[in-house]
This record gives C-alpha cells, sequence and structure tokens, in this order.
C-alpha cells in the first residue's frame, strides 16, 4: 500500500516496457541537442498543470524513452553515441528549461551509467548498456535519512544459505519510481561500498510514492525500501574501487545538477520577460504606457541576461574542459580540476536560479502571484533542487584549491 500523501499515487505501478523497435538510436551531438529541443517543445506546455496537480510524467518520460537520449552517454563501442560532456548539459538545459522537476528526473540514470564506465566489467557494459539502449531507464536509490553523513548508511548486501540478500530503506531516490532498474549502495560483507543495480521487478522491492517537498514536485524521489531482495552476483558493482581511482563520475553527476538549475534560470526569465511585455501595468509615477518602458525594470532584466548568459557559459566551458580531461588517463590532478570547474559551474547556476525566480515577482508585480499563473513554481524549484549539495561548500573547495593546493574528495558530490 502507498504511503504518499497524494491521492493519485503510483507507487505500486511498474515502468512500461517499450518495444525496442520504437527506441530511436542517437549518433551524434547534433541528434541529441535536436531531440532534447523536440521534447522540450512537446513537455513544456503541461509543466505547470503537471507541477499544480502533482501529476507523475509516466507517458513523458516514455517519450523521452523513446526519443534514444537515455543512450547518449553510451560509448560507441558498445552502440552509443558518447556525447560529449557539454552536450550532456545542455540537454539537460533545454529539457529543463521546459520541466525541471521531469528534466530532472533522468539525472541518476546518467550518473550511474558514468560509475558503469569506471569500475564496470566487460560483461556488465555489453548487458547494461544493452538494456539502456532499448530503452530502459535507470533510478537510484538515494542517501539515507538519519545516517550521519550522505555516505553513510545501514543498508546491506549479505550472503546467506540461499544467496545474495539486499536489506534497507533509502530516501532520495530520483527516477527510481520510473525505472527499470534501481541502482543502490550498500556495504557487503566486507564492509566494502557496493553499488547494486536492483531490477524494479523484482521480489521485497518497494517503491514509496512519499516525496511531498513543496518543488520539484513530480520528481517522485522518494523511498526505496529492499526487504532481503534476491541479488544476482552480476548486478553488483565495486564502487569501493571509486576512492582509490581518479575519475570523473562525481564531476559529471555535478555538471547534471549545475544544467538543472541553469534550465530553472531560463525559465523563470523568459516567463519574466514575457509577463512585463503581455500584462504588467507601468508605475504609477513613471509617466509611462507600457511597463517593458521602465527604465529600472530595463536595467534589470539586462542584468539578469548577463548573469544568465555568463552561468550558462561557464557550463559550457566545464562541460569542454571534462571533454578534454577525458581525453587522456584521469589523474589526481586532473580529477580535481574537473571538480572545481563544475564547483564554479555551480556556484553560478545556483545564483541566478535564485536570483531569477525571485526577481521575476518584482519586474512582473503583484498580479504575477495569482495562482492561475503558477509562476511561483519557479521559485519552488529552484529552491529545493539547489539544496542538492550546500553551494557553500562549493566556494569552499574552490578557494581551498587555489588558496592552499588542497585536491576536493572524490564523490558523487563533487
Amino acid at each position: 500500500m502507498s504511503h504518499s500523501p497524494f491521492p493519485d499515487s503510483s507507487a505500486a505501478r511498474l515502468p512500461r516496457t517499450l518495444d525496442p523497435a520504437r527506441v530511436q538510436r542517437i549518433e551524434s551531438d547534433a541528434e541529441a541537442l535536436a531531440a532534447a529541443h523536440c521534447l522540450a517543445a512537446e513537455f513544456a506546455p503541461g509543466a505547470s498543470q503537471r507541477d499544480r496537480e502533482r501529476r507523475l510524467p509516466w507517458d513523458e518520460l516514455d517519450r523521452w524513452s523513446e526519443s534514444g537520449l537515455g543512450g547518449i552517454t553510451v560509448p560507441r563501442a558498445y552502440g552509443g553515441a558518447d556525447v560529449s560532456y557539454a552536450t550532456l548539459a545542455e540537454v539537460f538545459v533545454i529539457l529543463c528549461a521546459a520541466d525541471p522537476a521531469l528534466g530532472q528526473i533522468p539525472q541518476n540514470h546518467f550518473g550511474v551509467l558514468g560509475v558503469l564506465r569506471e569500475v564496470g566489467s566487460e560483461e556488465q557494459k555489453r548487458r547494461f548498456y544493452g538494456e539502456v539502449l532499448t530503452g530502459r531507464r535507470l533510478g537510484n536509490a538515494g542517501p539515507e535519512r538519519g545516517s550521519k553523513t550522505i555516505l553513510h548508511g545501514a543498508t546491506r548486501l549479505t550472503r546467506t544459505p540461499e544467496g545474495l540478500r539486499l536489506t534497507g530503506r533509502r530516501f532520495y531516490s530520483t527516477g527510481a519510481l520510473f525505472a527499470h532498474r534501481i541502482p543502490a549502495r550498500a556495504l557487503d560483507d566486507e564492509g566494502r561500498a557496493v553499488q547494486v543495480w536492483v531490477p524494479r521487478d523484482a521480489p521485497g522491492v518497494a517503491v514509496i510514492d512519499d516525496w511531498s517537498s513543496f518543488g520539484q514536485r513530480i520528481t517522485a524521489s522518494g523511498s526505496v525500501v529492499f526487504d532481503a531482495v534476491p541479488i544476482d552476483e552480476d548486478d553488483i558493482l565495486p564502487i569501493w574501487q571509486l576512492a582509490d581511482r581518479p575519475g570523473l563520475f562525481g564531476p559529471g553527476s555535478q555538471i547534471i545538477q549545475a544544467a538543472i538549475d541553469q534550465g530553472i534560470a531560463q525559465a523563470a526569465v523568459a516567463d519574466a520577460v514575457a509577463f512585463v511585455r503581455e500584462r504588467a501595468r507601468p508605475w504609477v509615477d513613471s509617466g509611462l504606457e507600457h511597463a517593458a518602458d521602465d527604465p529600472y525594470i530595463i536595467q534589470d532584466v539586462g542584468r539578469l541576461q548577463i548573469d544568465l548568459h555568463a552561468a550558462h557559459e561557464v557550463l559550457l566551458e566545464t562541460g569542454r574542459a571534462f571533454d578534454e580531461i577525458a581525453t587522456q588517463p584521469v589523474t589526481a590532478e586532473s580529477s580535481a580540476r574537473a571538480s572545481v570547474a563544475v564547483a564554479e559551474a555551480k556556484v553560478l547556476t545556483t545564483q541566478i536560479a535564485l536570483e531569477a525566480s525571485e526577481k521575476l515577482f518584482e519586474l512582473a508585480g503583484s498580479s504575477a502571484t495569482r495562482a492561475q499563473h503558477n509562476l511561483g513554481r519557479h521559485w519552488r524549484n529552484a529552491r529545493t533542487h539547489t539544496l542538492h549539495d550546500p553551494v557553500r561548500w562549493k566556494a569552499h573547495l574552490i578557494g581551498n584549491y587555489h588558496l592552499n593546493g588542497i585536491l576536493p574528495p572524490r564523490h558523487s558530490w563533487n
């Protein structure tokens, strides 16, 4: 039984298995960007209603899977497009400008594919990449609530007389409800961190739609419960190896988070400009006929555009830096450079997402706060998503690197 506070909970629903013949095979960066623009045009008109009604985007995600976007980071040797990091970031910007909650759902899909690239066996890569290219989606069983930090938890993979069993309860599981597999972090009998790629329909798996945040409302980032779930030995990735191996799995995850915030900011700025042009009244003392002629509004819109452009360019510059780093074996120093670069992008996209979604109302006026417009969703989404990892620690990371030569710790949040 669902524990969702919402009456139309979809916790018991399983994702549909798509006909592989309907899943497109994207072969280039240009095709990936074109597919993202096509879906964004399709998703944008329903974004406000989905937020207002908390209507979960099952059909939209099937369209996302059929578009082939789920396979764009699969290496070419395994049949994918292996698009650049810059393109991956831009795909998220495009989709999240249309609907940031729907756009965020695949974040963990690409995050765990980054882990697979770095520590998966050849057999695992062939099998899991093959599944993704047929339209299967990957979610994530996120950090546990109540643990010491997000890297600590009580989820265990235990060897029993009946075989391997996974037991634990996770939260912040963005994408798990809609996924065909739910990779989950656990400790094995030797105390090592592993990632278990659990089939969504395995016995003992329960995905509970108990996400009730005021923003990013349709990400369904709630609970996943594993109750002695039987696990195949071949579905386990040895992520303990990542602690001692420089890589791009952490920065790669972070660039997606920054791109989501950039998309939120772009949507907020676009709606602010449209509202001022079409609906806002000029202030009584201005002597103007149109709010769009107000010099103070013009100045503020100019400032927003500058900050928006700067954040976007640093984000894409970060992606290009990743692409250059990835051409050589990743070292401790180059991995650190990637973490610092994406931290800079994250600081700027966080700032512009919050600034734009707040400034929208100052520029558009009190009528913009009416419920029928639902423009408050931009601030709610920005405030919710920018809490994903504290931006104050990004500034610390950057300063400590440049001032003291300290390399950032390696994990998914750096």
